[in-house]
C-alpha cells in the first residue's frame, strides 16, 4: 500500500498561547512540528496586546487610586500625579520582557519555526506567501482573533481605537466614549477614568458584562458610577463621525435619540476569529467568519484537523487555549486514548475594582439548562477584611444542586475576585458539594472565608 510522505508530523498555524502549548506538547512526544506565523510580532495577542499590557495599565490606575483616597487610612499623601509617558514605558518593558521569553522558546529548536503567513491549498497542504509548500500528517489551526467590525459602519466615520490603539497613546484624551460594556471595554474605561479621562459607556444591554447574572454586576455599576463612570444601558447605537473637531455618537434610549461629544471613542465591540485568510475551504472546512467548530477532543470535522484557541472558541480565555492546545496536541500523539475538554471549570475575570469573576455555570445558566438549582450569598461590606481593606462592594455567590448540594457554579464581585474565584473552581473541579466546601478550614482574617458564610448556607438548607 502506498503510503503519504509529508514534510512534517504536524503544522501549527499560529504561535500564540494555544498553538505554542501544542507544539510544546508535540516536541515533548517526539513528533516533528512546525510553527507557522505570520504575525508582525511573535508573542500572540495576550502577550502583546491583550491580557499583559492592558494588566500593567490597570494596576498603575489602582495604584494612583489608592494613593489619592489614602485619607480613608489616614494617610495625607499630598498631590498625587503622574508621567503618563513613564506609565506606558513601564508598560513596554513589562510586554518586551515577557515576548522577547516567548521569542526564545519559539525559536529554541525544539520544533521549526516559520514566519510567514500561509493559507490551505489541500486538507494536508499549506501555501507559504513566499511560494513554497510544506505538508503535515495532522494540522492544528490556533490562528487566534482580531476586533470585529463595527455593528453600524457609519461608526467609521468617528474614527475609533481599537484596544490596540490604547496600548499605543503617547498623551490621554480629555474625554472618551466606550462602545460595549463586555470585559475590555469596562477595563479600558476604569482605566481613563482613573488618569482623569470624561469617561462614558454604551452598552446595548440592560446591565455591563451580559454573562454574569444581574445581582453580580449591579454592584459593580454601581461603584464604577460613583468614580464618576457615565454608563448609558438599553442603548441602539445609530451614527457616528467627527463635527467641529470632536467625534460623536447617536444612539437611541428610552425612544429617544442622544449625541453624545467626545475627543476619543474606543470600540470595544468585541473579537472575531481570524481565520478569514486560511482558505479553510480548501482544507474541507466551513469557511465563515464563526468559529470553527471542534469536538470536545480538539477535532474539526475534518478529523485530522484540529483547532485551539480565540479562533476556536467558545470561550476566548487564555489558559482555556492554553488547556485546548494541550488537549489536541496529546490526542495527536495519542489517537487511541484520546482526552476531552472539560469546560465545567471555565473561569472568567474582569479586572476593573471592584473586580468580577465567575466559574461554572451561572444561575440562569442553571435554570435555563433545566438544572434544580439552590443559591446563596455574602456581601463584602459585612466581611471582616474586606471592611478593613474598605472595599465594600459586591458580593460572593454559590450555585449548587437542590438535591446533591454539588456545587455547579460561583461568582464574586469585589476585591481580588479574580483570585478568589480559584477556591470555587477547584471545589467544582473536584465536584465538592457545597458541605465539603465549607468544612475546609479558612484562615481569619483573610478575604477567602468569606466563601464559607454561603456554603454554610446551602449546607444548612439541603441537610
Amino acid at each position: 500500500m502506498k503510503t503519504h510522505s509529508f514534510d512534517f508530523d504536524t503544522i501549527i498555524l499560529g504561535g500564540g498561547s494555544a498553538g505554542y502549548a501544542a507544539a510544546r506538547t508535540l516536541a515533548e512526544g517526539g513528533l516533528k512540528a512546525v510553527v507557522i506565523d505570520g504575525a508582525e510580532e511573535l508573542g500572540g495577542l495576550c502577550i502583546l496586546r491583550g491580557c499583559m499590557p492592558t494588566k500593567a495599565l490597570l494596576y498603575a490606575a489602582e495604584v494612583k487610586h489608592l494613593a489619592e483616597h489614602g485619607d480613608k487610612w489616614g494617610l495625607k499623601i499630598p498631590g498625587v500625579g503622574f508621567d503618563f509617558q513613564k506609565v506606558m514605558a513601564r508598560k513596554n518593558a513589562m510586554i518586551e520582557d515577557f515576548a522577547s521569553y516567548r521569542r526564545k522558546q519559539l525559536k529554541d529548536g525544539r520544533f521549526e519555526l516559520i514566519q510567514c503567513k500561509a493559507t490551505f491549498s489541500d486538507p494536508h497542504t499549506l501555501m507559504l506567501e513566499n511560494g513554497k509548500s510544506v505538508s503535515a500528517q495532522t494540522i492544528l489551526i490556533s490562528t487566534g482573533s482580531k476586533v470585529s467590525p463595527l455593528p453600524i459602519p457609519a461608526l467609521e466615520s468617528a474614527l475609533p481605537w481599537t484596544s490596540d490603539d490604547v496600548l499605543k497613546l503617547q498623551r490621554l484624551p480629555e474625554s472618551v466614549i466606550v462602545l460595549g460594556g463586555g470585559p475590555v471595554s469596562l477595563e479600558l474605561a476604569q482605566f481613563f477614568l482613573r488618569f482623569g479621562v470624561k469617561t462614558t459607556v454604551i452598552q446595548r444591554n440592560s446591565h455591563v458584562l451580559r454573562p454574569f447574572d444581574e445581582d453580580m454586576v449591579t454592584p459593580l455599576e454601581a461603584s464604577l458610577r460613583q468614580e464618576g463612570m457615565h454608563i448609558l444601558t438599553d442603548t441602539q447605537l445609530i451614527d457616528g463621525g467627527i463635527k467641529g473637531g470632536k467625534k460623536f455618537v447617536t444612539f437611541k434610549q428610552e425612544g429617544k435619540e442622544h449625541t453624545l461629544f467626545a475627543d476619543a471613542v474606543l470600540h470595544g465591540l468585541g473579537r472575531q476569529p481570524n481565520t478569514e485568510f486560511l482558505n479553510l475551504e480548501k482544507a474541507g472546512l466551513d469557511g465563515g467568519k464563526g468559529h470553527i467548530q471542534t469536538n470536545l477532543q480538539m477535532q474539526t470535522k475534518v478529523p485530522h484537523i484540529y483547532s485551539a484557541g480565540d479562533c476556536t472558541g467558545p470561550h476566548e480565555i487564555v489558559h482555556i487555549a492554553i488547556q485546548q492546545g494541550e488537549v489536541a496536541a496529546h490526542n495527536i500523539l495519542n489517537p487511541e486514548s484520546m482526552k476531552s475538554m472539560d469546560y465545567r471549570v471555565l473561569v472568567s475575570v474582569v479586572f476593573t475594582d471592584p473586580q468580577a469573576a465567575m466559574v461554572g455555570m451561572s444561575e440562569k445558566e442553571a435554570k435555563a439548562a433545566g438544572r434544580r438549582v439552590i443559591t446563596a450569598d455574602y456581601p463584602f461590606n459585612d466581611h471582616g477584611k474586606s471592611m478593613i481593606m474598605e472595599a465594600l462592594h459586591g458580593s460572593v455567590k454559590l450555585i449548587a444542586d437542590s438535591t446533591t448540594g454539588e456545587l455547579l457554579g460561583g461568582a464574586c464581585t469585589g476585591p481580588m475576585a479574580g483570585d478568589l474565584i480559584h477556591e470555587v473552581a477547584v471545589a467544582i473541579h473536584q465536584k465538592m458539594t457545597a458541605a465539603a466546601f465549607a468544612s475546609v478550614p479558612h484562615y481569619h482574617p483573610t478575604l477567602a472565608e468569606i466563601w464559607t458564610y454561603p456554603a454554610e448556607e446551602i449546607a444548612e438548607s439541603i441537610a
